[in-house]
C-alpha cells in the first residue's frame, strides 16, 4: 500500500516528473553520438572497466546485467582486443577483466565524438565555449547530486 507524499515529496514528485524519459532519452543521444559500433551493454562495461578491472560479479551489479551476459560481452571485448580477462590469483573460480589500451582509446574517441556533438549544439543554441563547459557541468554536477541522494542511506527519523 502506498502512503500519499508529503508536501515537500509532493514537490520533489513535481520537479522529478519526466527524469527517467529525460535521462534516459540523454542515454540514448550520448550513445548515438558517440557511435560506438558496440552496444550499449559493451560499451557499459568497457565503462565500468575504466577506473579500475573488476570481477564478473562487480561488473553485473555495475552495470545492471546479468553474470551470464556479462561472460558474453567480456568474450567479445577480449576476442575484440578491448579488454582482458585472467582467472582471479586468490580465487581460482573467480574471473577479473580489465580493459586494454586499445579500449581506453577506443572509448576515448567514442567520448571525443560525443564532446562534439553537444558543443555543436550548444553552439547552435549561441552558447559560447565557457558557457557550453559550464552547461556540462552542471548537469554533471546535478546527477552526481541525484546519484549521492539515492545511495546515501536513510537515517532513522528520531522520534
Amino acid at each position: 500500500m502506498h502512503s500519499s507524499p508529503v508536501p515537500d515529496e509532493q514537490r520533489v514528485v513535481a520537479a522529478a516528473r519526466g527524469l527517467l524519459r529525460s535521462i534516459g532519452r540523454l542515454s540514448r543521444d550520448l550513445y548515438l553520438a558517440g557511435d560506438f559500433g558496440l552496444s550499449r551493454s559493451h560499451v557499459s562495461v568497457l565503462d565500468a572497466l575504466e577506473a579500475r578491472g573488476r570481477r564478473v560479479t562487480e561488473l553485473a551489479a555495475d552495470t545492471g546485467l546479468t553474470q551470464p551476459r556479462v561472460t558474453v560481452v567480456l568474450q567479445e571485448l577480449t576476442e575484440r582486443g578491448l579488454a582482458e580477462r585472467t582467472r582471479c590469483a586468490t580465487d581460482r573460480r573467480a574471473v577479473d577483466a580489465a580493459i586494454t589500451p586499445e579500449g581506453s582509446r577506443y572509448l576515448d574517441e567514442a567520448r571525443r565524438r560525443m564532446a562534439a556533438a553537444i558543443h555543436s549544439g550548444l553552439a547552435a543554441q549561441g552558447r559560447g565555449p565557457d558557457d557550453s563547459e559550464r552547461a556540462v557541468l552542471a548537469a554533471r554536477a546535478a546527477v552526481s547530486t541525484l546519484l549521492d541522494a539515492l545511495h546515501t542511506p536513510i537515517e532513522a527519523e528520531v522520534s
